[in-house]
């Protein structure tokens, strides 16, 4: 029969177990070292890091460059081909290709809210990403940018199958080339209303029903937290659809430190767990005094 245990004798035996632990308190660090080495994350390295340089856009590209080489950063991406001389002088690449645009009757096409969604667009976009897709080429850089646009009261229906139509038509140069087309994923309800490519299953549709290997996602971590969340989650089942990712703290967009509601070291490790070889970008509004101190303590909490 157990015996109750009066409060008295509880708290002897915690004084008991007290001194025993303050005996051999010299040895626990050992312990705990030991632990620690066996139990630690893998080394860094693992991701290859790129920078938008439109978060940066009052500082010269050419000082941009100069500083990502000195954290380590392998591209400045975003920019257009005019750009491309500037990063071959520092050793650096354009992991995404900026889109082209261009005009159409009052309006430009190409870029967030007008374009491969709507057929009448197709006849000036072709030309145009068929001379980008051309640029990047022969600069050697990975992937080029594009857009589904803006709904405007169409359905997501109506607007994937135009968009099948339209890229279908330049992936045929864009795997001669060896380029890979990326539609960016991006949120409706905070910042691009409206926008038609807002949530991963509707890519992912997308990707399926063009079916090349050179047309692949974007996915944009901030964005994608906005609209559907359960983000790593995602990443495992999706990962062979997306070609590039993007940071940003939520919300605001700002740094990706502990002021914002995602953990960026588990999503590194669940992007570098699918074997990713391409770039991760920190696309974020720096908000400290030294917008380099922001870009350096971002690419050292994704460097896993």
């Amino acid at each position: 029969m157990n015996h109750p245990i009066s409060r008295r004798m509880a708290l002897q035996q915690i004084g008991a177990g007290t001194a025993l632990l303050a005996a051999g308190a010299v040895a626990l660090p050992k312990t705990m070292n030991a632990l620690e080495k066996t139990s630690s994350a893998p080394g860094g390295g693992r991701i290859n890091q790129s920078v938008c340089q439109w978060c940066y856009s009052k500082m010269p590209l050419e000082d941009l460059c100069a500083a990502s080489v000195t954290m380590g950063l392998k591209s400045v991406e975003l920019l257009q081909p005019k750009d491309f001389p500037t990063l071959k002088k520092h050793g650096l690449i354009c992991a995404m290709v900026s889109n082209p645009t261009v005009d159409f009757g009052t309006i430009k096409v190409g870029g967030i809210g007008s374009a491969w969604n709507r057929l009448e667009h197709h006849d000036v976009l072709v030309p145009a990403y068929e001379a980008h897709l051309h640029a990047t080429a022969e600069a050697g850089y990975p992937n080029l940018i594009c857009f589904s646009g803006n709904r405007g009261g169409m359905s997501d229906q109506q607007g994937l199958e135009n968009c099948v139509v339209g890229l279908k038509r330049i992936l045929p140069l864009a795997e001669k080339l060896g380029v890979t087309v990326c539609m960016e994923l991006l949120n409706s309800r905070v910042n691009h209303k409206d926008y038609m490519c807002d949530h991963t299953v509707w890519g992912v549709e997308l990707c399926k029903r063009v079916n090349s290997p050179r047309f692949k996602l974007l996915y944009d971590i901030y964005h994608m937290q906005i609209m559907e969340g359960d983000v790593i989650a995602t990443i495992r089942a999706n990962h062979e659809y997306f070609a590039h990712y993007h940071t940003g703290g939520v919300p605001g967009r700002a740094e990706i430190d502990e002021s914002q509601e995602l953990y960026y070291p588990a999503i590194m490790r669940a992007i570098a767990e699918t074997g990713f070889k391409g770039y991760v970008a920190q696309e974020f509004i720096p908000k400290h005094p030294d917008p380099m101190d922001s870009l350096r303590q971002s690419v050292k909490i994704c460097d896993v």
